[in-house]
Parts: structure tokens; C-alpha cells; sequence
């Protein structure tokens, strides 16, 4: 069964460029004609491993075309990904499985709602990669996936697909705390990294703010009852910001060459959440605050 894959960033392109080396059959879904004339000249997919580039003639499609789709890995961003799942809402078949692969909380469970009847797979991703170029990925990173469906419990038998593809991934089954988790790990380094514009190892020199975060997301896990997100935290973001210390988040990537956030989508939906419980948090919702003061100041969006 072919997988069709939405999405031509790092991720949607890493986990297309491996399914079609494993021999499984891939579509890629691409926005409008002109973007499938840029695919086209570009001759496929290119996956940069260890300076190895190795190209894939994967074939590709627009959002209006009408295959019917049974796998889809929606990998866009998550201000994208419910008006994705609508146009393409029509060509899912009764059995359709939708795979989520979108950072921070918000948009799967959007998703979920317009799709109700098709399987809705929840992922988190701590695999490293980014695009050289236009449809050329390097895999930067080994790290892993997580799957998981917070209504249904039983694995699907497509992740056989992800084995022979070479996708670390496990399945969860309570998907949900490790998303929880790593929106908190997003949320206390990357808007500090973007308002002290810093790769993330220079949060070093901010241990004050860094801890003052960690200790209010905590405070906010416990309040929607996601204790197991919440262990250690602090310990946690210090060991990411030394072992991704060269790295630029892709919240400061996205600042930098003045791309849309998606700040509502990370610190927008912790403080809405702070709000429902009734918790205040001052030094979250004040890096809040200063960071869509500077999105306004650069004329980037602000949801």
C-alpha cells in the first residue's frame, strides 16, 4: 500500500527518502504546479547521509489531484496542517491512517476532530535533520520516534513498514505525555535562543531564566496531570542544550529568514493551558510576551 507523504521539510522528506530505499511505494504531495515543476527539475528526493547523497526519483502529485490515499504522513507545519487534512479530506479512504508529525500540541488533536473516522496516529520525533536545498535533506542525527493513538492502544501492522525502512521508531501508549514532554523541552529553550539570539548551547550563559522556565513548566505538566512529562525536566534541558550546543533551534531558523513560527502551536498553547488551570506563571508568560513583541518587530506573524 502506498504511502503518500504532505510535507517536503527535513522530517516528511527524511521518512519519504527511507520508505522508498526500502522499496515500499511513495507518493509525494506537493501544494500546486509549480512546486511539482521544482520537484521535476529537481530529478526526486536527494538524502545526505554522512556526505553520501543519494537521490530518489520518488513520484509526486498536488493537493488536487484524486488518488485515493490510505497512508498519509502529514509532516507540515502545524499552522498548516488542519487546512491540509481538510483538502485532502475527500481522497482518504474508510480505513485511511494518518500519520501526525507536527511539533507542539494543538494541531493533531484538530486534525483528529475533522477527521473523525479515519485512525489518527500521533508522533514526536528527536531525529536530527535539515534541508540543503530545495528537496535535498541531510540527516544530521541519529534519534528516535514515537507513535502512538490516544483512542486506539493496539499498534497498527503498517509499522512493519517503518521496520523495514530503517525508522527507529516504538509505540506509545501514552503518546500524549510524550508530546507534553517535548513541548516543554521546546518551550524552555527555544523562544530564549531566539530572544538572546543564540544557538542553543549559549543558554548556558542564562542559567537563571533557564531554571525559572523549567521550574513554572513543571508547576503546569503537574496542573494537566502529565507527571511523567514532568520528572527531572530541568535535568533534562540542560542535557539537550550541552548536546545540541552548535545547533540553532528551528524556532531561531525560522526567525532568521523570517519564516512563521509556530509559537502558538509551543509557548502560545502553554499559556493558553496555564490559563484553563488557573496557574500563574510569570516568567513564561513574560518570554511570551517578549517574543511576539520581537516576531512584530522583525513583521513575522504572530500566531
Amino acid at each position: 500500500m502506498t504511502w503518500h507523504v504532505l510535507g517536503a521539510g527535513s522530517l516528511g522528506t527524511l521518512w519519504a527518502a527511507r520508505l522508498a530505499r526500502a522499496g515500499l511505494p511513495v507518493r509525494l504531495i506537493l501544494r500546486n504546479a509549480e512546486r511539482l515543476a521544482d520537484y521535476t527539475r529537481a530529478g526526486g528526493l536527494t538524502l545526505i547521509e554522512q556526505g553520501l547523497p543519494q537521490r530518489y526519483a520518488i513520484p509526486a502529485e498536488t493537493l488536487d489531484s484524486d488518488t485515493p490515499i490510505q497512508h498519509l504522513l502529514l509532516a507540515s507545519k502545524a499552522y498548516d496542517a488542519l487546512e491540509a487534512a481538510r483538502q485532502l479530506a475527500h481522497r482518504l479512504t474508510a480505513d485511511a491512517s494518518i500519520v501526525l508529525l507536527q511539533n507542539g500540541l494543538g494541531s493533531q488533536d484538530a486534525v483528529a476532530q475533522h477527521l473523525q473516522g479515519r485512525r489518527c496516529v500521533y508522533a514526536s520525533s528527536t531525529e536530527g535533520a535539515f534541508r540543503q536545498a530545495d528537496f535535498q535533506v541531510v540527516f544530521a542525527g541519529a534519534g528516535h520516534n514515537w507513535l502512538g493513538d490516544p483512542l486506539l492502544p493496539a499498534a497498527p501492522k503498517w509499522l512493519e513498514d517503518l521496520q523495514a525502512a530503517g525508522i527507529p521508531h516504538q509505540w506509545s501508549a501514552d503518546i500524549l505525555a510524550r508530546l507534553w514532554r517535548k513541548l516543554a523541552l521546546n518551550c524552555a529553550i527555544n523562544p530564549l535562543t531566539v530572544l538572546h539570539d543564540c544557538r542553543n548551547g549559549g543558554l548556558r550563559d542564562y542559567p537563571v531564566e533557564v531554571a525559572n522556565i523549567c521550574a513554572e513548566l513543571t508547576e503546569l505538566l503537574h496542573a494537566c496531570t502529565q507527571t511523567a512529562a514532568a520528572e527531572h525536566l530541568h535535568e533534562e534541558v540542560l542535557r539537550v542544550i550541552d548536546a545540541t550546543a552548535a545547533n540553532y533551534c528551528s524556532m531561531h531558523q525560522d526567525v532568521s529568514q523570517g519564516r512563521r513560527t509556530e509559537i502558538s502551536y509551543l509557548l502560545g498553547y502553554a499559556c493558553v493551558a496555564a490559563e484553563r488551570h488557573g496557574l500563574r506563571l510569570p516568567h513564561l508568560q513574560q518570554v511570551h510576551q517578549r517574543l511576539l513583541r520581537h516576531l512584530a518587530a522583525r513583521g513575522l506573524p504572530q500566531n
